[in-house]
């Protein structure tokens, strides 16, 4: 992975506070690009597992097609209502379908830790509960930059 910050370096994240970062948040919004070329923004729960973003998606969605027919992506994680407590991660890279498509629970290993840690977090769960309308794309960024406000000097 990549961190592709020049500017901007002292509100840049470590990357143990990228991680738990991360980890605490409950919502992306995940850009991909439509046929047409113009960009489709949509919100979305995700696990990071430290290497890689996983996106649990419908299938019946156009971020879905959209992904389909070009895995590109930019996803952004990120909070602060007043401008020095302005945070986030962006993650840019192309995402691959792992699992079946929908997800009905088969055995995958690849799936395992995310799963887990997937119905932890939204379901309060040990084990994820499969509906077969969802599947797992993971993104394991080429690029990331990170920015932390609450880093830079009060005056």
């Amino acid at each position: 992975m990549t961190v592709t910050q020049r500017r901007g370096r002292r509100i840049m994240m470590t990357p143990e506070e990228r991680d738990a970062y991360l980890a605490g948040r409950r919502t992306c919004r995940v850009a991909t690009v439509g046929a047409d070329g113009r960009p489709h923004v949509s919100a979305l729960w995700f696990v990071w597992d430290g290497t890689a973003l996983w996106l649990y998606s419908l299938v019946r969605s156009r971020r879905w097609a959209q992904t389909l027919r070009d895995p590109r992506v930019a996803v952004i994680v990120d909070d602060g209502d007043g401008y020095g407590e302005l945070r986030g991660v962006e993650l840019c890279g192309a995402v691959e379908v792992v699992g079946e498509a929908p997800r009905t629970g088969e055995p995958c290993p690849a799936l395992a830790a995310p799963e887990r840690m997937f119905a932890a977090k939204y379901f309060d769960l040990d084990a994820m509960p499969h509906d077969g309308r969802h599947a797992w794309l993971r993104l394991t960024p080429a690029t990331t930059a990170s920015w932390d406000f609450r880093k830079l000097p009060r005056s």
